[in-house]
């Protein structure tokens, strides 16, 4: 798989959508969750499910300034901030987009990375999608417009993942 990066600056993580404007003509529109504060568990498994139980521990308690809540049902796969939910879910299948055979597969999806962590994004009614591409176990992040820039979010949360979930070996 290959990715297009677009690098933001650490400074500026506002400016990432506002240089990505034109992101939304690439991506699909779809239905933005609905789940609020109970996004579906995921099931990783093996390398993929110690990564995301290590994310689980390090997530910060606030994320574009929202405290972190309790996702229900409880899981070390999943956490939400704040009230519309920003809603992360760890060790999800791969995004459509990186899927090859799907119909929506994307060899080039625009992916841009924030603070060290590359994200594919996807605008949907209500907000964005994040899915972090190149680890070990696949990281998706759902924001709500309600916290536009929604890309502000990825930075409270870099530090985390690239510190919980390793980058895949180059194949």
């Amino acid at each position: 798989m290959s990715t297009r990066r677009r690098s933001v600056p650490r400074a500026a993580p506002g400016a990432l959508l506002t240089a990505c404007g034109s992101l939304a003509l690439l991506v699909s529109a779809c239905s933005f969750s609905d789940d609020g504060a109970h996004p579906a568990v995921p099931s990783p498994s093996g390398r993929a499910a110690a990564a995301c139980r290590a994310l689980h521990d390090a997530l910060p308690q606030k994320v574009d300034g929202q405290r972190r809540g309790t996702a229900e049902p409880e899981s070390d796969y999943t956490a939400v901030w704040g009230d519309p939910a920003i809603a992360l879910r760890c060790g999800v299948p791969a995004p459509e987009k990186l899927r090859p055979g799907s119909e929506e597969y994307d060899p080039v999806a625009e992916a841009a990375e924030v603070n060290g962590v590359s994200w594919l994004l996807e605008k949907h009614d209500g907000g964005y999608r994040f899915t972090t591409t190149g680890r070990v176990a696949y990281v998706e992040v759902e924001v709500p417009d309600h916290y536009a820039p929604e890309v502000n979010a990825l930075t409270d949360l870099a530090k985390a993942v690239d510190g919980a979930v390793p980058e895949k070996n180059p194949e």
